[in-house]
């Protein structure tokens, strides 16, 4: 994987024109690094700016540091959380939420209806409400709501009448139907009563609608999936301590020179394994239209020789080190010494806009060296 965002930063940072086979050589890194991301084509950027919800910039935050790599790897069940914005637009409190974007290979773990409470319209009076039940149901036949089969209730609870803000409710199953048959989706009605279900009339509490109220409180489904991509079997941790083993080298140093020196290869051979600074630049690749966070990351790449005696500075396997000592001795012919590589890896998460303009937050393994070691 590493070798491959390797290749891309070789032939994408290459300022000058290139020939026609160098040019085939770069469309097909980008669409190597494409396939490490899961995607066939990148996505669209949003036609218009765009702010993405708060939840997905605070989720993100709190999954990640600024350069994406994973500091909390427990919060997520999944690789990837979906934001999804109604659709209907409407002042009535049903919702609509189209799900074509999810992968048929995603597992379905969590969906959340993210509704934001407005301040209660004042009562005065004996029959003043403190509190108010809400019911959201999933809409199986729009036309026949007050039919015994018109709609199936997902969840209800009492809501305070003193406060406003965020409301979530669960509503897995209704998205699990609508995943596996399209058409079934007809959407989320949401309704408000008094203590034991008795009717109000007007009710005392609102939601945000899709019109008529700013973007950052608009009704929300958020969708928590895992699509089954799993990295190498590396030791991983949480966040990660990144303080190089040894003194890196400059950035500079990333980008291939042609026609360098005899020494200076040398040098490099006779350099140990130590990790090394890699960045990845999505303006440079040409993402930052659709990607909103990071900007880039390092992914750090392992370079150097592991010379024999191996020492624990190098991280050595058992096997390296026997591997290093027939090498040392030739007591076997055409056996190599060890290679400087990876011995641990972190994930990268994204934040980017979909070709729905739906905000996802998706997480990578094994995109960071975080260490090397002699193998």
């Amino acid at each position: 994987m590493l070798g491959t965002v390797l290749l891309l930063l070789a032939l994408a940072r290459t300022a000058c024109p290139s020939p026609a086979g160098v040019e085939s050589r770069r469309a097909e890194a980008l669409k190597k690094l494409l396939e490490v991301f899961g995607m066939e084509d990148p996505p669209a950027p949003p036609a218009h700016f765009k702010q993405p919800p708060q939840y997905m910039v605070d989720l993100f935050n709190t999954v990640a540091n600024a350069d994406g790599v994973t500091k909390n790897p427990d919060i997520l069940e999944g690789n990837t959380v979906r934001s999804f914005l109604d659709k209907t637009q409407s002042e009535e409190m049903r919702f609509l939420f189209v799900l074509s974007s999810v992968a048929k290979n995603e597992k379905i773990l969590t969906a959340e209806l993210h509704l934001f409470r407005l301040w209660p319209r004042v009562t005065e009076g004996p029959k003043r409400q403190h509190f108010c039940q809400v019911s959201v149901y999933q809409v199986l036949e729009k036309d026949k709501l007050d039919a015994a089969g018109g709609k199936k209730l997902l969840a209800a609870r009492l809501v305070s009448l003193q406060t406003s803000g965020w409301e979530v409710f669960a509503i897995t199953p209704a998205v699990r139907d609508w995943t596996e048959d399209e058409s079934s989706n007809q959407g989320l009605l949401v309704t408000v009563q008094g203590l034991g279900g008795s009717p109000l009339d007007p009710p005392p509490l609102q939601f945000a609608s899709g019109r008529g109220h700013h973007e950052s409180k608009k009704p929300m489904l958020v969708l928590f999936t895992d699509d089954g991509r799993r990295g190498a079997s590396l030791p991983t941790a949480g966040f990660p301590d990144l303080k190089p083993q040894a003194p890196d080298l400059p950035a500079k140093m990333l980008v291939p020179k042609l026609g360098r020196s005899r020494s200076v290869r040398s040098l490099d051979r006779l350099q140990p394994c130590q990790r090394r600074p890699l960045s990845v630049d999505f303006e440079e690749i040409g993402w930052s239209g659709w990607i909103i966070s990071p900007r880039g990351y390092n992914a750090f790449h392992c370079k150097g020789s592991c010379p024999f005696p191996l020492g624990q500075n190098m991280r050595p396997t058992n096997h390296a080190t026997v591997q290093s000592i027939i090498n040392a001795l030739k007591l076997s012919e055409g056996v190599s010494s060890p290679c400087c590589v990876p011995d641990k890896l972190y994930s990268i998460n994204l934040l980017y806009f979909d070709d729905d303009e739906n905000v996802v937050l998706k997480q990578y393994d094994d995109m960071v060296a975080g260490s090397c070691g002699c193998h």
